[in-house]
């Protein structure tokens, strides 16, 4: 994609959505980290629907430890990979306990120290909780990098890099919400609604669904 088109392109997605957020449910920082940690290989609204509970028990490092792993595998065994991620929420908040005094890390090389935190789950906390302009490049984010020609890659971290040289200082702040709500409703990946979507003249993908358009 061109420069100017990729202006214009986030030029709509902001004047549709001025501010994007979220939808995974959280009540602070520290069950944010969870609730991300918890939607790996797993969907926002599954995820939302076990949480609530889990959060009203334990919302702070400390209260969670005390639950132990059992009870959290309890709250969590609609969410797929529920016994490994019952493991890394117990491990992660101890972890935090012990070496951050309870708190959030601020930095991505501290929270990918966390069990069951990556790259992408350190760039999500620190885009939403702390505002930095990081792109967790997830298989939304993926396919319409690679998709539009905006950014192309074969990995998550080459999409990112791509992501990261071509968005405009401006949108950085909220183009990785802008991005995944764009692949999740509209962009979606096997049979994009072309007809539906504000970018689509910009878009470089070849296999638009024409009879939508």
């Amino acid at each position: 994609m061109k420069k100017q088109d990729i202006q214009t392109f986030f030029d709509r997605l902001r004047n549709q959505n001025p501010e994007p957020q979220g939808e995974l449910f959280y009540t602070n920082t520290y069950t944010l980290l969870v609730a991300v940690v918890l939607s790996a290989q797993a969907t926002d609204k599954g995820v939302n629907k076990a949480t609530p509970a889990l959060f009203k028990a334990a919302d702070t490092p400390e209260k969670m430890v005390t639950l132990g792993e059992d009870t959290v595998r309890n709250f969590i065994k609609t969410i797929g990979l529920f016994n490994t991620k019952a493991k890394n929420v117990i491990k992660l908040s101890q972890t935090l306990i012990d070496a951050h005094d309870g708190e959030v890390p601020q930095t991505r090389e501290a929270l990918i120290k966390l069990a069951g935190v990556g790259r992408k789950t350190a760039n999500v906390v620190l885009n939403i909780a702390f505002g930095h302009a990081t792109i967790a490049v997830d298989t939304h984010i993926f396919r319409i990098g690679n998709r539009t020609s905006m950014a192309k890659g074969k990995t998550p971290e080459q999409v990112e890099t791509g992501l990261e040289r071509a968005i405009p200082d401006e949108f950085k702040r909220h183009a990785h919400h802008w991005l995944i709500l764009h692949g999740r409703y509209v962009c979606v990946a096997r049979k994009p609604k072309c007809g539906e979507c504000i970018v689509s003249d910009l878009c470089g993908f070849k296999d638009k669904t024409q009879e939508e358009l």
